[in-house]
């Protein structure tokens, strides 16, 4: 796969390459209110703007979109994050888990547009004070930082922003969701407070949970 943006400036990227071990299968295929984690957050990419591909997959995921396979598997989303900003040839790429299924579209949107605003080679969210590793926007100059992370053994990604943001002198761009949903720059379709678009869908208990919030805003 030479771009996963087809000559865009900005390509998207679903993280899917984890072992699933409290899942106990595949969450990528898991569903949730009847359609597949992977599927929910492809679309979601699409719905933001951006040409959506999948950097690392424990299935065969291509008939959702177009695989970035690990070079190294089982090293962990900062692999995968590697490997696919080695793949595009977008100025910037997205980043999103599979298992964030409650992130709404405006959120995704309005990162992108920040990034290209400030300039910043790394740009994330905040809620409740705390800044999130994912989603993440990225400027392809953070790669050689990162791979440098990840080959001296560091699997944190959010430190790894950290350093790579340092050696371009600059720092990471964080953005408070409270603020974005007070001015309506980026809310829930349905409502939802910011706190829970944040939900990690690790386990079916996680995923159970995360359904009954679903379920209770469709009805």
């Amino acid at each position: 796969m030479k771009s996963a943006a087809n000559g865009a400036t900005e390509a998207g990227f679903v993280l899917a390459g984890g072992q699933s071990s409290r899942m106990g299968r595949d969450k990528a295929l898991a569903l949730f209110c009847g359609r597949p984690l992977i599927e929910i957050a492809v679309e979601t990419l699409r719905q933001a703007g951006v040409q959506p591909a999948i950097a690392g997959a424990r299935s065969d995921l291509s008939g959702f979109a177009s695989v970035v396979e690990d070079a190294e598997p089982d090293q962990g989303p900062l692999e995968g994050i590697c490997a696919a900003l080695a793949a595009t040839c977008a100025e910037r790429a997205v980043f999103v888990p599979v298992d964030l299924p409650l992130l709404p579209v405006s959120l995704i949107a309005y990162l992108l547009g920040h990034a290209r605003i400030t300039g910043r080679a790394v740009t994330l969210p905040s809620v409740n004070g705390f800044a999130q590793s994912f989603p993440a926007v990225l400027n392809r100059a953070v790669l050689p930082s990162l791979e440098r992370a990840l080959h001296s053994g560091q699997r944190g990604c959010y430190e790894a922003f950290q350093a790579a943001t340092v050696a371009l002198g600059q720092p990471v761009s964080v953005v408070p969701v409270e603020v974005l949903a007070q001015c309506g720059q980026a809310t829930h379709p349905s409502g939802l407070a910011p706190a829970w678009w944040f939900l990690n869908v690790n386990s079916p208990a996680d995923l159970a949970r995360a359904e009954s919030i679903g379920e209770a805003l469709e009805s």
